[in-house]
Parts: structure tokens; sequence; C-alpha cells
């Protein structure tokens, strides 16, 4: 097992597998971000589609506070939007995905921004949206060297044309995220499973953390249980050989975003004891 580049959520000691949790309105305050601590998050994510310089450099100062009060490194991710329209209604729309409507790849000119921005908040580590193959990680690195930007990279896969490429879009990361969601409006439903499953085991294979994202326990955006199929979605993320697990709307949004956690790593305890990966805990 490769060591922790972090301090771990003293809940969360011996190698287990990771919580990552976005942080939006619902888990803004140091107090609810103290009880999603308590609960078993390791790790933050901001999702940069949605959101202000001010308001994220806020999240981050509340999140950098939660911890210090707990006694633990949050690492944070800046998921970067990428080449996405945003529809009237709130909608996210992906743009088609023409290598000369961008300068850089799949970086927008809002992700260079951006980029600026996490550079100046010493942000651990960036999410890169709609990867298609390693060129898109190696732009994203020279954009950051140029910033003097330290952190980490993840490729996020949920493109089609990514899955062509999935071994050298690995090896050019830091991690890997199964993003299933725009994943799922590329490829039949029915194959997403199989595909995760493939990504994960690829990672697994090149020593790289890998993350399973997406509507993982969604129905507690509004309820104080989730759904059986949630729960058995979850542990098999976890019996697949993810390093870590995601939430979403879930804890930006909804209602029960300590709840959730704390339930999230009941199910990563259990499922644990019923499978051998050792894991990566990079993150």
């Amino acid at each position: 097992m490769l060591k922790a580049l972090f301090t771990k959520n003293k809940k969360r000691q011996g190698g287990r597998s990771q919580i990552i949790a976005t942080i939006g309105p619902a888990s803004s305050s140091i107090e609810t971000l103290e009880k999603m601590i308590d609960a078993g998050m390791d790790i933050a994510r901001l999702n940069f589609s949605w959101g202000t310089h001010d308001e994220h450099r806020a999240l981050i100062s509340n999140i950098r506070a939660a911890a210090t009060k707990k006694g633990v490194h949050i690492p944070i991710i800046q998921d970067l939007s990428g080449p996405r329209v945003q529809h009237s209604q709130g909608h996210a729309f992906n743009e088609h995905f023409s290598e000369s409507k961008h300068a850089h790849g799949v970086l927008t000119e809002k992700d260079l921004r951006d980029l600026d921005f996490g550079a100046s908040q010493n942000i651990e580590y960036v999410a890169l949206s709609y990867v298609g193959s390693a060129n898109d990680v190696a732009h994203l690195r020279a954009q950051m060297k140029i910033r003097d930007y330290n952190a980490r990279i993840i490729a996020k896969i949920e493109r089609a044309d990514a899955l062509k490429h999935i071994k050298s879009i690995i090896s050019a990361s830091d991690a890997v995220m199964v993003a299933r969601g725009d994943l799922g409006n590329e490829v039949p439903l029915e194959q997403i499973p199989y595909i995760q499953l493939d990504i994960i085991r690829t990672a697994n294979r090149k020593r790289r953390p890998a993350i399973t994202a997406t509507q993982m326990m969604l129905s507690m955006k509004e309820n104080p249980l989730p759904t059986r199929a949630e729960v058995t979605d979850v542990a098999y993320a976890i019996l697949d050989g993810s390093d870590a697990v995601m939430l979403s709307e879930e804890s930006a949004q909804g209602k029960y975003p300590s709840e959730t956690i704390a339930m999230m790593d009941r199910i990563i305890v259990e499922a644990e004891r019923h499978e051998y990966k050792p894991k990566l805990n990079l993150l």
C-alpha cells in the first residue's frame, strides 16, 4: 500500500476507502463541516461550474477552519467546469468537443481563470472535466506549471472518447474519477457498471487511485435513509476496487449532509469486510 499523502480523518485509519463530499449551500458553515468531518468526510470537492471566486474563497476558508478545529487535514479538489453550456434553468449541457474551439484542449478560458484562483489558494487537487486523451492532461499540467500550481491531477472519465485511451490517460494522471453522470449520456446505461469496473481495475494495475462518483446516495438529498439499491451501489463500488467514493448534490444541496456521509462510511466499512484490495489512499 502506498503511504497517504495527507493526514487521514481519524475515523478512517487503516487504509480504508475515502469519502469525497461536494461542498455547497447545505454544507458551507463551519459547524456543518465539522459534523461532516466527524461523520467521515476525508476530502472536500468544490464544483467550479457554479459560484464566484469570492464564494469559493469563503468555502475554502471554512473547510480549512473546520479541519483545523478537528485536528485533521482535509484536502480540497478544484473541479474545473470544462466545455459546458449552462441552460437558463440551471441545467448543464455539454458542448461539442472541437479541439479548435479551445486553445488548450478541453480547458476553457474560464478554466484558466479558475486555475489562477486555485493556485492562489494552494488547492491540493485539480479535477479535469471531459478528458479525451492523455494530451488533455498534459495541457493542464503545462498550464499549472506556468502558474506554479503544484496540485495533483484527477482525470474525470465522462466521454466515450476517453475509453479508447483509458490506459494512457490514467498513466498521465495522478488519479482517475469514474464520472458516471455525463458518461451515462455518452454510452448505453447498461454498460456503465462494466465500464466502471474496467476503469477501476486499470487504475488499480497502474497504482493510481480510482474514484467512483455521481448519484451514489442521491435519495438522501431529501430523505434520511438511502434506498437499498444505493447501498448496493456504494458497496459494489468498493468491491470493484474504488479507493474513494464521492457525493455531489447529496452533500452540497441536500437536507442531510453529515448523515449521508455517516451512512456511506458504514457501507464502506461493511463492504471492506468482504473485499481484499488494499487501498492506495493517495487522496
